[in-house]
């Protein structure tokens, strides 16, 4: 299964439109996950036009998304890997600890491969980091640490430097992560 998973568009506050290359990987994927911080409703319809199916979240700049009713955090089970979904919205001290607690909350007991999907720091960022909850000693999703993914601005909006978004591969619960970027 392919997974095109994007965040912080921005549009059009800090930029005037998708790029047409992310546009070609969120229609050439299964499944679309997307962050938050789609900044207006009209950038929210094109990614949701452009979805074959679509998971995503509210960011911290979404205020006028109030018809898409989107959630603060979403799970999707994609071939044997349950994916969290949050923006991750505070202050940049705090948010690898912040989105890892949401992660482990959300993801409960599950028996699933489990990966964490954040943005709001505009950041690329795939790191496993320890994880904190009771079942760490024992085979749990999360002995090994909970796998946190920012796929960074599919606009390259400020604060980044550069326009990205993550092209996952997933099969039987695992999964495999290409940086996009131009």
């Amino acid at each position: 299964m392919r997974v095109a998973v994007c965040s912080d568009t921005h549009v059009p506050s800090r930029a005037d439109a998708v790029p047409e290359w992310v546009r070609d990987e969120l229609r050439s994927a299964d499944h679309v996950i997307h962050a938050g911080d789609f900044d207006s409703p009209e950038a929210y319809a094109e990614v949701d036009d452009l979805s074959p199916a679509l998971t995503a979240v509210r960011g911290n700049l979404d205020g006028d998304l109030s018809d898409a009713d989107l959630p603060e955090t979403a799970t999707v089970e994609l071939d044997g890997v349950l994916f969290v979904v949050t923006h991750g919205t505070g202050p940049a001290e705090g948010y690898r600890e912040r989105v890892r607690g949401i992660v482990e909350e959300t993801a409960g007991e599950t028996t699933l491969s489990v990966v964490g999907v954040s943005g709001h720091t505009h950041q690329v960022l795939d790191e496993t980091v320890p994880a904190t909850g009771p079942d760490t000693d024992r085979q749990t999703p999360f002995a090994d640490g909970v796998r946190l993914l920012n796929p960074g601005s599919a606009t390259g909006a400020e604060p980044a430097t550069r326009t990205t978004m993550m092209v996952l591969t997933v099969e039987d619960g695992d999964v495999d992560v290409r940086l996009a970027e131009r």
